[in-house]
């Protein structure tokens, strides 16, 4: 009652802690890859500058337009 907890229930929140390292790892990995934590990168700094950043919209259209003017060749 009490005391320690059974080997059984550390060994599942072990697991349970690992998997859901893994799954924020992945989340972030993807977030990155995706350029999804852009969005929040550039709402940051505008906090930060005291700015109201643009819409959402319009700033997924400028990345869209900045992609396109400046093409980087990789081999991949």
């Amino acid at each position: 009652m009490g005391g320690r907890p059974h080997p059984r229930d550390q060994g599942r929140s072990a697991v349970r802690g690992l998997l859901l390292r893994g799954a924020r790892a992945t989340r972030w990995y993807v977030r990155q890859a995706t350029g999804e934590a852009k969005w929040d990168e550039y709402v940051d700094r505008c906090r930060a500058e005291g700015l109201a950043p643009i819409s959402r919209r319009r700033f997924e259209r400028q990345r869209a337009d900045h992609r396109e003017h400046h093409v980087q060749g990789r081999c991949c």
